[in-house]
């Protein structure tokens, strides 16, 4: 039976590992954002796919890169679960 101060730990990882997994899309989607959107406000072109499209493909693109990393990282902690779990 898990502890209070166990649970504590766990839900801390758990939140930590859910910002370290969403901070770079999130990060890169903002920059981009504001970037599209100084742009749209210099030139005037007010076109909603504009600030979408550039959006997807960085995220698309970071996904590729990343997503191996950020699948290890998720299984890691899911095992490490899995081992509290199954260990009482």
């Amino acid at each position: 039976m898990l502890d209070s101060n166990q649970i504590l730990d766990i839900m801390n990882q758990t939140f930590m590992l859910a910002l370290r997994i969403a901070l770079p899309f999130l990060l890169i989607s903002m920059i981009l954002g504001i970037v599209v959107a100084i742009f749209q406000a210099a030139t005037s072109i007010n076109e909603q796919t504009l600030s979408f499209v550039p959006k997807l493909i960085a995220i698309v693109i970071l996904l590729s890169v990343l997503g191996s990393t950020l699948l290890k990282t998720m299984q890691d902690f899911f095992v490490m679960i899995l081992g509290l779990v199954a260990g009482g």
